[in-house]
């Protein structure tokens, strides 16, 4: 992988990774405000998507060394 594949992923992992922090503090929001319980719960698979997304993105950037 070259050295710009890899400074882009590193990008994308970090705004992923804000994203998740995002969704994270909407989530408790809503909760503390007695929000629908159907909508905190589309929030809360959609954080499950990115911190999915954010698992396969580390696993390009940190290559599995086999011992």
């Amino acid at each position: 992988m070259s050295e710009q594949d890899q400074a882009e992923l590193r990008l994308m992992f970090a705004r992923l990774k804000q994203d998740h922090e995002d969704f994270d503090a909407a989530i408790a929001a809503m909760q503390a405000t007695g929000c629908n319980r159907l909508q905190i719960q589309r929030m809360k698979k959609k954080k499950l998507a990115i911190r999915d997304r954010l698992k396969d993105i580390e696993d390009q950037i940190i290559p599995d060394i086999i011992a």
